[in-house]
């Protein structure tokens, strides 16, 4: 991944929003299709008839090898759990993470729930991290460098009582899926790019009840609670112009969340 950020026009952007639309219907059917007794292959499928009916394309699979549209985690999998034969049931913490590519441009979110009935402690915790996406969007709206965001997610989870996954972190996000700027979770010493029209950002809180340590399994993908505490991840991808922020990944540019902090999208 190169240094150097990508900064797009408005009519890219709106290119990124038709791939971010085509996402948010893949997680829409990935969510409906996650019952108890389906598979994580099932939740996978589900995403890729998405996909593939819009004539848009993955930029999962096949990434690094990946074997997958959607990376699907369960439980203590934080990130990257990598979709097969595992039965989903009553209690299970779910985080699918999908991706799409429209005209060369991509699209990237992912979402956290509960199957049937998840403790109370679970239940916050998806909440949180939920919530925690929405602050940082919040600041970007209004943010004068990155680390303002990293603050603004960092206070939801101080405030829940919960831990940001260590060395994980959002991204920018273009030409290709995984592009310079890091965003960071939590705050971090030193100099941080400055918020600038043209960019658009992967903003992903990964919080965990335990204590953000995490090992990968050896799948070489799969990332995991080190304490084997539950995890939850939300993402959206949001482009800032000169106008303001519209969330890519919502077909409502995230109108409903936004107007809790004060801040209206619109659209490039």
């Amino acid at each position: 991944m190169t240094d150097r950020i990508e900064y797009k026009t408005r009519e890219q952007m709106r290119v990124m929003a038709r791939a971010g639309v085509v996402v948010e219907r893949a997680l829409a059917a990935a969510r409906a299709t996650a019952v108890p007794g389906a598979t994580t292959r099932d939740v996978d499928a589900a995403a890729a008839a998405v996909i593939a009916d819009a004539g848009a394309t993955s930029n999962f699979f096949g990434y690094h090898g990946f074997p997958a549209t959607t990376c699907i985690s369960v439980n203590d999998e934080i990130v990257h759990g990598i979709p097969g034969d595992r039965v989903l049931k009553d209690g299970d913490v779910v985080s699918v993470d999908c991706g799409a590519i429209v005209e060369g441009w991509h699209g990237d979110s992912a979402i956290s729930f509960g199957i049937g009935e998840i403790t109370a402690q679970e239940s916050a915790l998806v909440a949180a991290t939920r919530a925690a996406l929405w602050a940082g969007i919040a600041a970007l709206a209004h943010a004068r460098r990155l680390d303002e965001v990293s603050a603004a997610i960092e206070d939801v989870a101080d405030a829940a009582g919960v831990h940001p996954l260590e060395g994980y972190v959002g991204h920018g996000i273009g030409t290709a899926m995984h592009q310079a700027p890091d965003v960071m979770n939590y705050r971090t010493r030193g100099r941080h790019p400055r918020v600038k029209p043209g960019m658009c950002l992967a903003l992903e809180p990964m919080f965990v009840l335990g204590t953000g340590d995490s090992r990968v399994l050896e799948d070489d993908w799969t990332v995991v609670s080190a304490d084997g505490s539950r995890a939850a991840h939300w993402e959206h991808s949001v482009a800032v112009h000169e106008d303001g922020i519209w969330v890519l990944t919502a077909s409502d540019g995230g109108a409903a969340d936004l107007g809790a902090y004060g801040v209206v999208p619109v659209a490039p």
